[in-house]
């Protein structure tokens, strides 16, 4: 057994199990009958999958497998936009809420299948004006509000490629996404709300496309009101324009191969990868999962994901697959603390929020703030709860299901990414037991193994290594955007044959997955390969800290040496106080893991440095560990963070 098995497979002990609950299992849309089918024949199943969906033309095969190519459903045809809205219309479902959605303000629209049909329609018929067509790309650069639905739903329709550009990112993330798909369309705001104050859009937009001569129209949606710069031969008023134009538009039906959307990640080369999803197989994968994971009731449930329409989780589970299914979604436009810090759970009242899918660093972020500000609201409408984004440490996990889920709802921990389309590792609610922190088992149709570095598949009990995926699934990437050598390296390249997702994950004892984050988030301590995560979870189960990030920096005698970033709950400690609670802490990890686990520094701060999706940016906690130059913060909330931390560091060693 390697080293990184050895250690990794000892850390997490956890003995907490929640059944399902059985008035969910008696109801639940899929059983554990669903896994046998899957068993019995992986493409039948998904075949079935996708007749959930309504499609112009069937498939001749479900699989064209040309590793590590796959063509899902060749020669089916089918319309998204049709599929999230149209269909629904026709079948007597035009006056159910499709959205509800909330301004930061407390301004909010209420918008019912037939309504966003019709405003797509006039949407797509004034692209088609501006010379879009199928297979051109457009930009959209919006903030949370119905018209980022309208215009991805729009591109859809008429078989135009989006690329949604997270509305926190600078002018030349934007332009960087803009020139490597060559848009010719770009769709954006004034400007948005956030934390009580409006931020500029359009000057972002106009200081990207100074260098695209390919962007021919700008199309800009009124929603602060603030004063702009304006290109008369360019720019366009989206109300103007939109409003004019008929509710009547025909669906086209492109093949299951026809591009989405791309949607941009980070690139260890510098260069953004444009992730590439097309069109069946993703829908397939997104509806069905949303319905089976979620266990949606589309007739009673008010789902609520409060993901950022930039990310993925946004297109997958805010857009297409709660759409797919004829769901009735919350969507909501600032930050979790404005005008106050129970903005959500307020939301969640008001609106009788039966799901609710939001991230870890938001759990704690909650945590942090006390139990006593959601027990101010009535949250007895939640029947689900749900996680996303990375690991989830036991005692956040614990948090969320007492004091959001009243102990009653189950909690689905879902694992995926950008790259997958869709989840593919979660509880079902009403099929498994679920432990605090665990992501469980591989949904039905999903084929995940943990490697070792030799790479051999290990067994499902007590090992940990390298989480790949060994056959392809409905929404996987299709490539990377006019690249595909750079698609066969970063994905294919470590484990021939098979997609490596750059994930360390461990079975536990039941045949139960565990997330151990990314294996550059594995430390070397000393010739033992430590997770950042498990320390993370040590440090958070404390009763005193709020939250915590790790990170490994050199040392000369370990090889790496443990830095941790820790928010303790309550008012900010003096010097000789953070001394004396570094020294509890140190001996907390020594006692949970072992003491090769005691971090050698331990910073007590009062914040991380978060984008504004909420994801802590361990790559800067790691440069200034390291004593390297910080890399863009352009993304984060608030870049002063950094500042603070870098003050701080030289000062807070806490030697063992």
């Amino acid at each position: 057994m390697s080293d990184r098995e050895s250690t990794l497979s000892d850390l997490l002990h956890e003995t907490r199990v929640f059944p399902p609950p059985a008035g969910l299992a008696a109801g639940a849309n899929v059983t554990a009958e669903a896994f046998e089918a899957a068993g019995r024949d992986r493409l039948a199943f998904w075949e079935r999958a996708a007749e959930r969906l309504s499609w112009a033309g069937r498939w001749e095969r479900v699989l064209d497998w040309q590793p590590p190519f796959a063509h899902w459903f060749p020669s089916g045809k089918l319309n998204v936009a049709y599929n999230c809205l149209d269909r629904h219309v026709e079948a007597g479902h035009g006056e159910r809420v499709a959205l509800r959605w909330e301004g930061e303000p407390g301004d909010s629209r209420t918008i019912t299948y037939r309504a966003l049909c019709d405003e797509v329609c006039q949407a797509a018929n004034l692209l088609l004006e501006l010379g879009a067509r199928a297979g051109e790309r457009v930009a959209i650069y919006l903030p949370m509000i119905p018209e980022a639905v309208v215009a991805m739903l729009a591109c859809a329709r008429i078989g135009a490629p989006h690329t949604v550009v997270f509305g926190g990112f600078s002018a030349e993330a934007l332009r960087t996404r803009i020139e490597d798909c060559d848009a010719r369309v770009v769709i954006t705001a004034d400007g948005g709300y956030r934390r009580g104050a409006a931020s500029p859009l359009k000057a972002s937009v106009d200081a990207a496309v100074r260098d695209c001569p390919g962007v021919r129209h700008v199309l800009v949606v009124r929603r602060t009101g603030q004063t702009i710069d304006w290109d008369g031969s360019r720019d366009l008023w989206w109300h103007e324009q939109v409003g004019r134009q008929s509710r009547e538009h025909t669906p086209e039906a492109f093949e299951s191969d026809h591009p989405l959307f791309i949607l941009y990640t980070s690139g260890t080369t510098g260069k953004p990868k444009g992730i590439l999803h097309t069109t069946g197989g993703y829908l397939t994968l997104v509806a069905w999962t949303h319905w089976a994971v979620f266990d949606l009731k589309p007739e009673t449930d008010v789902y609520w994901c409060t993901a950022d329409i930039g990310w993925v989780t946004g297109h997958s589970y805010i857009v297409y697959g709660p759409l797919a299914n004829g769901a009735s979604s919350m969507m909501y436009e600032g930050t979790p603390d404005t005008p106050h810090k129970g903005r959500w759970w307020e939301l969640v009242e008001k609106n009788r929020v039966s799901i609710i899918y939001t991230a870890p660093t938001a759990i704690r972020t909650c945590m942090k703030w006390g139990d006593e500000i959601p027990e101010q609201f009535d949250l007895s409408s939640l029947r689900l709860l749900g996680s996303v984004g990375e690991p989830i440490n036991p005692e956040a996990w614990m948090w969320y299901r007492e004091n959001i889920g009243g102990g009653r709802c189950p909690i689905v921990d879902t694992w995926w990414q950008t790259e997958t389309g869709g989840i593919l590792i979660s509880p079902l609610p009403g099929v498994h037991t679920c432990k605090p922190g665990s992501a469980s088992r591989p949904l039905p149709g999903i084929s995940a193994e943990i490697y070792d570095d030799a790479e051999r598949v290990l067994p499902r009990k007590d090992a940990a290594g390298y989480l790949v995926l060994t056959e392809p699934w409905p929404g996987m990437i299709r490539t990377i955007w006019g690249d595909d050598d750079r698609y066969r390296e970063v994905y294919w390249s470590r484990f021939p044959g098979v997609y490596f997702a750059g994930d360390g994950a461990k079975w536990d004892s039941d045949g139960d997955i565990w997330l151990l984050g990314r294996v550059d988030d594995v430390m070397n301590i000393s010739g033992h390969r430590i997770s950042t995560i498990e320390v993370e979870s040590s440090l958070v189960s404390h009763p005193d800290v709020a939250e915590a990030a790790v990170v490994g920096s050199p040392d000369p005698t370990t090889g790496q040496a443990i830095v941790a970033f820790v928010i303790p709950r309550g008012s900010a400690r003096t010097d000789a106080e953070g001394e004396r609670f570094a020294r509890d802490l140190r001996d907390h990890v020594a006692s949970e893991i072992g003491p090769i686990a005691k971090p050698k520094q331990i910073l007590v701060v009062a914040e991380l440095p978060k984008t504004r999706s909420g994801k802590i940016m361990r790559r800067l906690l790691r440069d200034v560990a390291s004593n390297r130059e910080l890399g863009d913060v352009t993304t984060l909330t608030d870049s002063s963070v950094m500042d603070l931390i870098k003050e701080k560091l030289p000062t807070a060693a806490r030697e063992g």
